[in-house]
């Protein structure tokens, strides 16, 4: 088995550690209260009275009503969810949809998917800073436009997207708007009626809860169809027996995340600064997308003439990212840095490093350390 207590973990963005906290409450629900929250016995009524608290520790995040909120797998799931959701229920509105050519996966793959059931999808450019130009997403929308889907903060590159702004455009055409707010959700403050987002996923294995959770925001309002059958669980939205220990993990990262992200964010900002600071001494080192619109815990790093695979291959008490490890396993450059602009050979010699709030001051060193001992050799020319 593998000994983690060596390894220097800059890969967050990829996945968390569950919050000991988290992990207490949750315990619990595995062990001795293990009853289905659907049942109508008393020990059933008292589980379920745990959901209804996790539910509203969600909402109360992201400044939404407990009834908006719809559990699932994860962001992926919510995500096909939504998209294919609005695609029918709306499609008598028109069939055209408007995202970003940096979405994840997730996004781009359930769009892909309705482009071969007759949609029409628009996907936006970045510019080279991985931001979008308005003027574009205003030239985009049509009368037909039934949904627009940006990533609140890109998963690679941490580029905040100007919501607020984004979402006022939108409304202004007539169109639903939607975010991924994966890497968003626990890390800045969220208010989804100030914002006007109308549908927003997160995950909790992203914010120090369980892999295998996750949640769905839809305004009060919109009405989409069963994703799937079988006893009319989630407003009839998401059949199935509830996960009860994971979504009572998710109820309380958020808690704690409400409680403790603003002095998170102060200690981990300094964090990013001294690693990107060291690093970007390398030469041939320089940052990808804008350094001004990013949150405070990514910086994804160039270092020019290298193969960041073979970088991380050599790292054995170092984790880090090339890119999404949704996708990792696939040999090819980041659809993300090469949207911004950057070549081939650049895109795979970009590093992504991802801090939480468990990173120390001693780690920041180790891979300092790791990573300029590993540049000042000739492996791994590209």
């Amino acid at each position: 088995m593998l000994n983690t207590n060596n390894i220097s973990y800059l890969d967050y963005n990829a996945t968390t550690p569950i919050d000991p906290r988290v992990l207490d409450v949750m315990l619990p629900f595995l062990k001795e209260n293990f009853a289905n929250p659907s049942s109508t016995h008393h020990f059933g009524i008292i589980i379920n009275e745990r959901i209804k608290l996790a539910r509203t520790q969600i909402a109360d995040l992201i400044s939404a009503d407990e009834k908006e909120i719809i559990f699932t797998s994860g962001s992926t799931e919510a995500i096909n969810i939504a998209i294919k959701g609005v695609s029918e229920s709306y499609f008598n509105r028109g069939k055209h949809i408007v995202t970003v050519s940096t979405e994840h996966k997730a996004v781009l793959d359930t769009c892909k998917y309705l482009e071969t059931k007759g949609y029409e999808i628009t996907y936006l450019p970045v510019q080279k800073s991985g931001l979008i130009d308005l003027d574009e997403l205003k030239k985009s929308l049509r009368s037909d436009t039934i949904l627009v889907s940006v990533m609140y903060v890109n998963n690679e590159t941490g580029i905040i997207q100007p919501i607020k702004e984004i979402a006022s455009l939108v409304h202004d055409s007539g169109a639903l708007f939607m975010t991924d707010a994966t890497q968003a959700v626990g890390k800045i403050k969220i208010d989804v009626d100030n914002l006007g987002i109308d549908i927003l996923c997160l995950s909790g294995h992203k914010m120090y809860a369980p892999k295998g959770i996750g949640a769905l925001y839809i305004r009060k309002g919109i009405n989409l169809p069963a994703y799937t059958h079988g006893g009319g669980h989630e407003n009839g939205l998401r059949s199935g027996t509830l996960n009860v220990p994971s979504i009572v993990a998710l109820g309380k990262a958020c808690e704690v995340a409400e409680e403790e992200m603003e002095q998170d964010a102060e200690r981990i900002v300094l964090l990013r600064k001294d690693l990107e600071n060291e690093l970007l001494k390398i030469p041939g080192t320089f940052v990808n997308g804008s350094t001004e619109r990013r949150i405070y815990n990514v910086s994804n790093i160039c270092f020019k003439g290298r193969d960041a695979t073979v970088m991380i291959g050599r790292m054995k008490n170092v984790a880090v990212s090339n890119g999404s490890a949704c996708t990792s396993a696939v040999i090819e450059p980041s659809h993300v840095l090469t949207a911004m602009g950057l070549d081939n050979n650049d895109a795979f010699a970009s590093l992504r490093f991802s801090l939480g709030k468990f990173n120390t001051e001693e780690e920041i060193k180790t891979v300092v350390k790791t990573i300029s001992e590993l540049t000042k050799t000739t492996l791994g020319d590209a």
